[in-house]
């Protein structure tokens, strides 16, 4: 099995905090998300996570108007420079101070960074400079302000720039000394300047400050009243333009503080985010309301628009929302929100297409793999969903929860259509399906039973006692012949729950267990206990055949409060979840540490360890802790140092005591790294680890990355292309996978003739077949040449069956992918046929309008119809029952 599996896309959690950003052409959003930064492509319904990762969370972003480089600082001023395109960090920078704003100028030659009080203008690295030792180079600093700056505007020329800041001024810069030019404070305001935005012709400057002002400003001389005024004083100046304010204008949002704002100087628009969570748009200069909405119940902490003014980008961070607003239509092109409180539990759909995670906020979503959209969320449940499982037939979903019900959810309708619980009020802490589908079992820490209920009539059958504490896991084997159950009583009990008696074997154990899975072939069963220890047990014999110590594997990262290293420290030397792989050779661990340990099964050795986390924003990543933050009252970072704050609406104090979980802006603890749960896909090709920071998804499929096999000097893009010229297509194919560029391989691949595709695979080496499997798989997934796929599959699994047979375990993860992907087509194309036909349906049925109509509708009347039967369409254009719409016909997603 391989093992180089590599970090691939973070779901589960969509925003965090920091600032929103648009890319050039306004089909992408940026977004951080912890320690990392998301992208969002509303366009195409995709999204991905970069693989770099900061050492605390990300406060700002910003990316050059080229969409090429893309800068991300941290919470200590930490930088990142990273290629936007390829997706590769370049370089590591540290501003050494805390980071409020940064922006880059619209020419993209500097870019300015708001550090305190002071603010920095850097030149942006060049790409004509071979090989930049020092890419960053300062090109001026600037001071002036008394307090922190909130937001810096740069000028359509590039030339000024504005500052907004806490001292209830702004300023006006000039990036290099221009002729006749002063900085000029602009003040006025009574409360701290959210941001100030030149107008398209930069005549006018607008400023909006947190107490729900909004300010115009304009070059212009003073009032006649003002020249009165001036003459009557002995020291009088003369005359002279400056900025002056000509008009003032106020939200009256009652009680609600501007949280953030954007302005949009091509369309005129002024977007404005309130702590109620509502919004205002506007038309400047006129200060006309165009419509206000409400869309959170939280604060909306940061604003932006994209470059067409089409689209607006709202975040908050306490709810964990993303959503994007078209205005001018008002509809949602996105609307995202993560859980709200730890996941729990994950399960894969059987396809492998789609992730389920639960969590203690009660909430059940369905995450899509492919886009990393959440597609669906369910909230019927009233307390904390803990334990999820799959039926290995259809689309039936179940979950426990604490609110002593365990729900079964149609997948295809979106529904709970059935509702089990016990006559006792239980909190249900595990679950498991019989692959059948016909019986669900649960287990209660509260109770030592483990429940069975009929999944057809929703009645309850048995209550199975044996156990002596809490059943903490529930687990049934491929065949359905057997279940284990795994307690705090130090026993593992084996039920054939479908026998005439139903006989337990107790495998006892050193501790009390935590997590127990069957192996795929259901003859093995893997049981992790609090002591540390992974055991393997032979299921026909009751016989532990092997075991493994995890705890100096699982060992690592110290809590903020520890006065030991984390190898002399008792907590967190155990794993809470354990999952065997597809092809059942290996299984992964996980628990309350910040690594996931993949074990191999036969000899127990350790194959690779996983780090969930490097965020030192979260408790429990870093090895060694500075001693300097050690104080007498404690850790300086658990000293609350909220009271000091200057705004009022800081310094109340909302939090819960000694919470660690939950919602993280009402803390009193900084969360600790954790992982819940984890669960390998049915194609073996990625897993995924419910975290703290969210849905980890770890893949072994990574295009951006140079992966040569068994290459010669003689193999370059130019020699395959003029291969594939002279139709020499079989060595063409075999160039383009020892190269192993996607791009070129997806071209030698569409290139070949359909008559060809049989006697190219029949003389492909076998070593290749991994890759060209592989390949297919994953460009049908965008490709809209189905039919082309599928002869390619056809010719793989009728030429080289025999072979693949007789290596299944070599091919299993490949062969898994090809069923995967095979059912896709299959569904979709069902879809599709259901669509065209409801849609003939209708326009057969319409009823007729003229007789214009009846000469075209026979076209398209069924075999054997009447000529006078009420079936006639119009055609013609000039009714508003014109039938032009043949859009009907083809796929809503345009394929």
């Amino acid at each position: 099995m391989k093992t180089d599996f590599n970090f691939s896309n973070l779901l589960g959690t969509v925003y965090c905090k920091g600032n929103l950003v648009f890319t050039p052409d306004g089909a992408s959003l940026l977004s951080p998300v912890g320690n990392r930064v998301s992208c969002f492509d509303l366009a195409n319904n995709k999204s991905f996570t970069f693989s770099f990762a900061h050492r605390k969370n990300v406060a700002r972003i910003a990316l050059s108007p080229q969409g090429t480089l893309l800068l991300s600082v941290d919470e200590d001023g930490r930088a990142i420079l990273t290629n936007f395109v390829r997706r590769t960090p370049l370089y590591n920078f540290n501003f050494k101070s805390k980071v409020y704003d940064l922006q880059f100028a619209p020419d993209g030659r500097h870019f300015a960074v708001a550090t305190g009080r002071t603010l920095e203008v850097w030149k942006t690295p060049e790409f004509s400079r071979d090989r930049e030792f020092a890419p960053f180079l300062k090109h001026r600093v600037y001071t002036g302000h008394f307090d922190t700056i909130n937001r810096i505007t740069w000028s359509s020329d590039s030339r000024f720039f504005l500052t907004a800041s806490k001292d209830l001024t702004s300023r006006i810069w000039s990036l290099n000394p221009t002729e006749g030019f002063v900085p000029t404070i602009l003040g006025g305001h009574k409360e701290s300047v959210i941001g100030t935005y030149f107008s398209a012709d930069q005549e006018t400057l607008y400023s909006v400050s947190k107490d729900g002002a909004v300010f115009t400003w304009k070059y212009t001389g003073p009032k006649k009243n003002e020249i009165e005024f001036e003459d009557d004083r002995s020291d009088a100046v003369t005359s002279q333009e400056r900025w002056r304010i000509v008009k003032k204008n106020f939200f009256m949002q009652g009680a609600a503080t501007v949280k953030c704002a954007t302005y949009h100087t091509t369309s005129d628009l002024l977007v404005v985010g309130f702590s109620s969570g509502i919004f205002s748009l506007y038309e400047m200069p006129d200060f006309n309301m165009i419509h206000t909405l409400s869309i959170s119940q939280k604060d909306i902490d940061f604003v932006t628009i994209n470059n067409s003014g089409d689209w607006l980008a709202f975040a908050a961070s306490k709810l964990g929302q993303l959503l994007v607003w078209e205005w001018q239509s008002e509809s949602y092109i996105l609307k995202q929100q993560g859980h709200f409180d730890s996941i729990n539990a994950l399960v894969y759909t059987p396809d492998g297409q789609r992730v389920i995670t639960t969590a203690d906020d009660g909430k059940i979503k369905v995450w899509d793999i492919t886009s990393g959209f959440c597609i669906t969320t369910f909230t019927e449940h009233t307390s904390g969903v803990t334990a999820c499982a799959f039926a290995k037939r259809g689309n039936v979903l179940f979950t426990a929860s604490l609110d002593g019900s365990i729900r079964a959810w149609d997948l295809i309708r979106y529904r709970n259509f059935r509702t089990f619980t016990a006559p006792s009020r239980l909190q249900f802490s595990s679950l498991t399906i019989d692959p059948s589908g016909e019986v669900v079992c649960a287990g209660s820490l509260d109770s030592f039973d483990i429940h069975l209920w009929s999944v057809q009539t929703g009645q309850l059958l048995d209550s199975l006692s044996g156990h002596e504490g809490p059943v903490s896991s529930l687990s049934f084997a491929s065949d359905g012949s057997s279940l284990v159950s795994g307690s705090w009583d130090h026993t593992v009990r084996i039920w054939n729950i479908f026998g005439r008696t139903q006989i337990s074997e107790p495998l006892q154990m050193k501790s009390d267990v935590l997590s127990v899975a069957f192996r795929p072939d259901g003859r093995q069963i893997a049981a992790c206990t609090l002591d540390g220890e992974v055991s393997f047990w032979s299921v026909e014999d009751a016989v532990q055949t092997s075991h493994v110590d995890g705890q100096r594997d699982v060992s690592g990262g110290r809590r903020i409060g520890d006065r030991r290293t984390a190898a002399n420290s008792a907590s967190g030397k155990n794993f809470n979840t354990i999952c065997y792989s597809a092809d059942g050779t290996c299984v992964l661990v996980g628990g309350n540490s910040k690594y996931i340990v993949l074990y191999d099964v036969d000899t127990g050795s350790l194959l690779k360890k996983f780090s969930v986390s490097v965020n030192l924003s979260i408790d429990g990543t870093q090895e060694m802790l500075n001693s300097k933050n050690m104080t007498e009252a404690g850790p300086i970072d658990l000293i609350d140092d909220q009271g000091e704050a200057s705004d009022l609406e800081d310094r109340i104090d909302r939090s819960l005591p000694g919470a660690s979980r939950g919602d993280t802006s009402v803390r009193t603890t900084r969360p600790q790294i954790r992982v819940s749960s984890v669960s390998f896909s049915p194609t073996g090709r990625s897993f995924a680890a419910a975290s703290t920071e969210g849905l980890l998804i770890y893949s072994l499929d990574n295009y951006y990355t140079f992966d040569p096999f068994d290459l010669e000097i003689d193999i370059t893009p130019a020699s395959i292309l003029g291969t594939l010229k002279r139709k020499e297509y079989l060595k063409a194919l075999v160039m383009s996978f020892r190269l192993n560029e996607k791009y070129l391989i997806h071209q030698v691949y569409e290139s070949i003739p359909a008559a060809d595709i049989k006697l190219v695979v029949k003389e492909l080496p076998v070593v290749y077949l991994s890759r060209l499997l592989t390949f297919i798989a994953k460009i049908s997934e965008e490709s809209p040449h189905l039919e082309f796929h599928l002869l390619w599959f056809e010719a793989v699994l009728s030429l080289h069956g025999r072979y693949l047979r007789g290596q299944a375990g070599r091919f299993g993860s490949e062969l898994r992918m090809v069923q995967k992907c095979v059912v896709g087509i299959q569904t979709e194309l069902a879809r599709l046929a259901d669509e065209n036909i409801y849609t003939l349906d209708y326009l057969l049925c319409k009823p007729k309008s003229s007789k214009q109509g009846k000469s075209k509708t026979k076209l398209l009347m069924a075999p054997g119809s009447d000529e006078s039967d009420e079936g006639d369409i119009q055609m013609n254009g000039d009714s508003p029952e014109d039938g032009a719409g043949w859009g009907g016909f083809s796929d809503s997603d345009g394929k």
